[in-house]
């Protein structure tokens, strides 16, 4: 297939429909190292299909993990650990769900590993997790600038009598790859593996998610509050036989968007009040924009404004440390509030696919809004129906940038999305699922 350089929107007025979300990219990519870490075999049903996950599925497959295709969205593995090959150079393309993991899991293990990616998967910080994992007495050696991608992961002699320290200011993915790989060690360990955290925990929900899904597996972590977690001497992941993977918060986020500004309902199937995901969390965030929400178990509906014809939200000033991911939604959603609207403890921003305060602050003027940003925060003003500019987005090779601005459809003028094939990272038919939804 080939993906288009670029994508005109032209101005729509109304959103309502139904939408099924695609599997979560956090569980998904989650549950496919547990269930190649695991004795036995496990299906896994509601498998994203995406580039991160492919990335993931290709690499187990590499490592000698026996994966088979069940169909659309499962997947069948024979796990266990250690992996049978010990030597593999792996290419995990921008995933950093595969990525941090890997490094943990393959360190404690030991062998000959090498892991790259793509250029900015080379940008994005892995120092302290290297720091942790080296504190441990694996061998981790960069290949390019220290603290960063590509590695080299060698035999290293894994000993566990001191607290394991990882700092949790930068990425929560550190402490979820220390976690998932930590009963590779401790099931042949005398001692509990303690992991304290340095400093503030950031993307808390994140963590529950790891700990949900390796309970899942058999292993049960203790969390004395945030600063240290306890896994128990002779842990050991055991297939549970059977997993389903609930719908992408993160994604639902655009979905809810849509029901707050172009009048709804917009009923999003997949995910719901049972949701484990912190995400789910951005259903709040638009109920106080005004927006109507309605939650149910495994769905949830959003009636709202139509900004199209005069309607507005309601401005907002909000602390998204718990919700990095879907706050680039509420952003975007800014454009239609009251009042100027600010985002606040976001830093993390900064590491993500691209440097999204950047890539936020630069795109969102580009359609005639007024910004302000900092450090880890930003600051969007709304636009009046004359202010608008049409403009070409970037989309920085980050699929979120992508999903955001298709909401800038809503504006009196066409927006152009350039590279809209990016969603292919967590949602490959993303546009066309938009397009159903809206009208003029």
């Amino acid at each position: 297939m080939t993906v288009s350089p670029s994508l005109c929107l032209p101005p729509v007025s109304l959103a309502a429909g139904q939408v099924h979300l695609p599997g979560s990219k956090s569980i998904s990519n989650r549950v496919l190292l547990l269930a190649a870490l695991a004795d036995g075999a496990t299906q896994l049903d509601g498998l994203l299909d995406s580039d991160d996950t492919r990335v993931m599925l290709a690499a187990l497959r590499q490592l000698g993990v026996a994966v088979e295709d069940a169909g659309p969205g499962r997947a069948r593995l024979r796990g266990g650990s250690p992996f049978a090959v010990r030597q593999a150079d792996l290419f995990l393309g921008n995933a950093g769900t595969a990525f941090r993991p890997l490094t943990a899991a393959l360190a404690l293990m030991g062998g000959d590993y090498r892991l790259s990616g793509v250029a900015r998967m080379h940008e994005r910080p892995i120092g302290d997790l290297v720091d942790a994992l080296a504190g441990l007495g694996a061998d981790i050696q960069y290949q390019g600038n220290p603290g960063y991608p590509p590695l080299h992961i060698g035999q290293g002699a894994i000993q566990a009598r001191q607290p394991v320290k990882v700092k949790g200011s930068v990425s929560s993915q550190f402490l979820t790859a220390l976690l998932l790989a930590a009963p590779i060690y401790a099931a042949q360990a005398e001692h509990d593996l303690l992991i304290d955290v340095e400093g503030e925990l950031i993307s808390k929900p994140y963590i529950l998610i790891t700990l949900n899904l390796m309970a899942q597996f058999g292993v049960q972590v203790q969390r004395q509050g945030w600063q240290r977690f306890i896994v128990p001497a002779g842990a050991r992941y055991r297939s549970p036989g059977q997993v389903h993977i609930e719908g992408d918060a993160s994604t639902a986020s655009y979905f809810m968007a849509l029901g707050a500004i172009g009048g709804g309902p917009i009923h999003i199937h997949g995910a719901g009040s049972q949701s484990i995901q912190g995400d789910m969390a951005f259903a709040d965030v638009i109920e106080a924009m005004g927006a109507s929400v309605i939650r149910h178990p495994d769905s949830i509906e959003v009636s709202g404004p139509r900004v199209a014809q005069g309607g507005r939200l309601k401005a907002f000033d909000r602390d998204f440390n718990l919700i990095p991911d879907a706050a680039m939604t509420a952003a975007a959603l800014a454009l239609y509030a009251d009042g100027p609207c600010t985002l606040r403890n976001i830093g993390s921003w900064r590491v993500k696919e691209t440097d999204r305060i950047h890539a936020m602050h630069t795109e969102l003027e580009k359609l005639g809004a007024k910004v302000e940003s900092g450090p880890d925060w930003i600051r969007v003003y709304p636009l009046a129906p004359s202010q608008w500019k049409p403009a070409s987005i970037a989309t920085y090779d980050d699929h979120r940038m992508a999903m955001c601005f298709s909401l800038a459809a809503f504006g009196p003028v066409p927006v152009t999305i350039l590279d809209p094939g990016c969603v292919s990272k967590t949602f490959p038919d993303y546009f066309s699922v938009f397009r159903g939804l809206v009208r003029a």
